[in-house]
């Protein structure tokens, strides 16, 4: 029953939001014997936030798996790539800096045995995300650090799923769903309390909009509130007000790659109690997103996770630069693309390819890992053929054509983006041109020699890069295009923290009673990831805050 105006209720902490980082800290302030009250916008459906629709990748440094795959991985070398991708260099990275050098000790340290006393298993594959392709110094994974848990996302929320539901059993926790927090309770420069409205009961599946109708208000005071209540990628007037200028204009139309309830709210309310928000011109999105066609939620969109094979081609039809290839350099590619003036690009690929190379990102689109089905991922990746879900996008999906020769695909390209005149000669041109670099064992085609490069890590080999073959093969067939759309996701800025999690007001200083953890701490400091992330470092950097924040409060009560 929602609470009678004007209620009143008390705890030890306040944690606003269910994803995964505030049911970390949760379960953190659960151990500890304290009292919680979670207030979650969203029904108990959507327990467990974004982190429920993840492929559920962790970044972790010299693993077992990796060490079982031939990777020869350091801290020093994650190190290297961590800041080489960062590129800080602002003075508000001040704490940024700090939270990456305790994240990187962490993931090389007690992560993995902190997750697994936990019951977290990963997939024995080691995944090679965000490769980058420039020197040393530059941007990117220098070796497969993209660790797949058994059960994707629901299997990394499990076990804090199960110690808050354990709380709860215990008298310790309360769950107030649909309660949505309109302010933070401020006295004395210290924050003691959240306020706000309860909303109307709604039964919508996990995902979907939910009733905005106000039926009630709440006041709730408690020693120390944290905040983990995410990011903004559901609200597009947020991420196009935010859009740095080096990476051009935002697009006109973009997909959605979060509900609509990650909705940014708690930035404005936080600040509104004196939180320091810094670097919201820091922002990831992926540029291989193509439209859900039995979408959850508005514009709902789902990121193809690519091997290196495809051709990729902008809107007019010209090949993207060296080092853009699939899976290299996200922001790298959305800036280049932005340069173009459309919205949309292109790969081009073939059976062969998709088959072998085409993942999606998500839960619900990798029912066999999610399942923890043995038999069903050995059919289904090692099988002939494409996953069911790959094959389901590409027979009803709106972006996809499929095709016996170049000119049935060009007229399919033409038909879905009728408006961008295209250069179906360069395209041809291009394509015979790879082709004839395959007569040999070596190339002077960038793309050609990364892909030879990754299959000589066996993981890749196995079940992530095809065998190199001619575009315009007939025993690869049917040739396929993919329209790929610009899919909105984290924000990399967001309330400045200091090691202990405290949200500190904009001279600096720790605000007494506020916290905040995971994607509105900018993953940690207001923005552990610099200008651009590792990959696997997003639900991570959530369990790592989490974890921080949860211990700090029980400490300080």
């Amino acid at each position: 029953m929602p609470e009678s105006k004007g209620a009143t209720a008390k705890a030890d902490a306040i944690v606003i939001g269910a994803g995964l980082a505030g049911l970390v800290a949760t379960a953190e302030l659960v151990a500890a014997g304290k009292r919680v009250i979670v207030l979650e916008q969203e029904s108990e459906a959507n327990l467990g936030g974004q982190a429920w629709w993840s492929f559920g990748g962790l970044f972790l440094i010299d693993s077992p798996e990796q060490r079982r795959m031939g990777v020869h991985d350091s801290h020093e070398l994650a190190r290297q790539d961590w800041f080489a991708s960062a590129e800080f260099d602002r003075d508000e990275d001040i704490w940024g800096k700090q939270w990456a050098e305790a994240y990187l000790a962490f993931a090389a340290g007690e992560k993995r045995a902190w997750l697994h006393e936990k019951g977290v298993r990963f997939f024995p594959v080691v995944g090679w995300a965000e490769r980058g392709g420039y020197t040393a110094t530059g941007h990117g994974n220098s070796v497969p650090r993209f660790h797949v848990t058994w059960g994707t996302g629901p299997g990394v929320l499990a076990p804090f799923i199960k110690a808050v539901r354990a709380g709860v059993e215990a008298g310790l926790v309360e769950l107030k769903f649909r309660h949505r927090v309109d302010e933070l309770i401020v006295s004395r420069k210290a924050v003691v309390g959240a306020s706000g409205s309860v909303l109307a009961p709604d039964d919508a599946e996990r995902g979907a909009a939910t009733s905005r109708e106000v039926v009630g208000d709440f006041s709730i005071r408690a020693g120390a509130v944290i905040v983990a209540s995410g990011g903004i990628g559901g609200n597009h007037d947020l991420v196009r007000a935010a859009w740095p200028e080096w990476l051009g204009t935002p697009p006109a139309k973009m997909l959605s790659g979060v509900p609509a309830h990650v909705d940014g709210r708690m930035l404005a309310i936080s600040e509104k109690a004196g939180a320091n928000a810094i670097n919201g011109d820091r922002m990831w999105h992926y540029v291989e997103g193509i439209t859900n066609f039995a979408p959850v939620w508005a514009q709902h969109g789902i990121r193809i996770l690519p091997g290196p094979s495809s051709m990729w081609f902008d809107a007019s039809g010209s090949r993207l630069p060296i080092p853009l290839f699939p899976g290299f350099d996200t922001l790298g590619t959305l800036e280049h693309l932005r340069s173009t003036g459309h919205d949309h690009s292109w790969f081009v690929l073939t059976q062969s390819i998709i088959e072998k190379e085409f993942a999606l990102s998500g839960s619900e689109q990798n029912p066999d890992l999610t399942g923890k089905s043995v038999r069903l991922l050995l059919r289904q990746r090692l099988g002939k053929g494409a996953t069911p879900p790959v094959e389901a996008f590409k027979s009803q999906g709106e972006d996809f054509v499929v095709a016996d020769t170049l000119d049935e695909l060009f007229a399919g390209m033409r038909r879905l983006s009728p408006d961008v005149e295209l250069d179906t000669t360069n395209i041809r041109h291009e394509i015979e041109a790879r082709d004839r670099e395959l007569d040999n064992t070596f190339s002077k085609d960038a793309q050609i020699t990364a892909l030879r490069g990754a299959r000589t890590y066996r993981g890749d080999k196995l079940i992530r890069v095809a065998k190199p073959h001619k575009i315009l093969d007939p025993a690869h067939r049917p040739l396929i295009a993919v329209k790929l759309h610009v899919v909105t996701r984290k924000s990399l800025g967001g309330l400045q923290t200091d090691l202990d999690a405290r949200v500190l007001d904009a001279a600096g200083k720790p605000i007494s009673g506020l916290y905040a953890a995971g994607e509105i701490a900018g993953f940690g400091g207001g923005g552990v990831h610099g200008y651009r992330a590792l990959e696997g470092t997003f639900l991570g950097g959530c369990l790592f805050t989490g974890r921080t924040a949860g211990r700090a409060v029980a400490a300080q009560l």
